[in-house]
């Protein structure tokens, strides 16, 4: 037995070693050095069929702050949009950029979607919610516009197939509401029969 776990342990050191080593290559090969964003850059290398000789357009991946092309390079999408639109984590979009020099952003290919709830928090001077055992980021233009405050429940839009750091907003419950809920559901009981009044002295 302690030779099989010491080979099994053994497997996994050198799984481990190779896979540091080939990320290394891949990232001295691409000059991406964030996984994260190597990642988008490769989906979006996947996904793209736009035309670089006009160099108007350009598509990518949102990877929850910005656009990544499959070159890896950064593209601010405006948080506002990102927040009214819904966009998520791994969704396909493209940039146009007018002869004005505007950049006008259009998702093309959303992922599919999935919904959780949790707590809003802050944590690092950034605003997350937790769900699930993690903590996945949130856009402050999102918590501004639901007027979000720390204790809220949050339901919030993840890719449903891919693991995620940011979540879209969907909307906010109030803390106060799930607090309310949440005590009637414990004055009725499990069995839907009201018990007393648990406030009450």
């Amino acid at each position: 037995m302690d030779d099989q776990l010491l080979t099994i342990q053994e497997l996994i050191d050198s799984a481990t070693s190779s896979l540091k080593t080939a990320r290394n290559m891949l990232s001295e090969f691409t000059g991406i050095a964030d996984p994260s964003k190597l990642k988008h850059a490769a989906q979006a290398s996947i996904q793209s069929s736009a035309s670089v000789s006009d160099g108007k357009v350009i598509e990518g991946i949102f990877d929850g702050q910005n656009m990544i092309d499959p070159e890896g390079e950064t593209y601010p999408v405006p948080a506002n949009y990102a927040s009214k639109s819904k966009l998520v984590e791994g969704d396909g979009m493209k940039l146009t950029i007018t002869d004005e020099g505007k950049f006008v952003y259009k998702q093309i290919n959303p992922v599919d979607r999935r919904l959780v709830v949790g707590a809003l928090i802050h944590e690092d001077a950034q605003y997350k919610v937790l769900s699930e055992g993690k903590s996945y980021r949130v856009l402050l233009a999102s918590v501004t516009f639901y007027r979000a405050e720390v204790g809220d429940q949050v339901t919030i839009i993840l890719p449903k197939e891919e693991d995620a750091v940011w979540g879209a907003v969907e909307n906010v419950i109030p803390k106060h509401v799930a607090e309310a809920e949440a005590k009637e559901q414990i004055a009725r009981g499990v069995d839907g029969e009201l018990t007393p009044d648990i406030d009450k002295e």
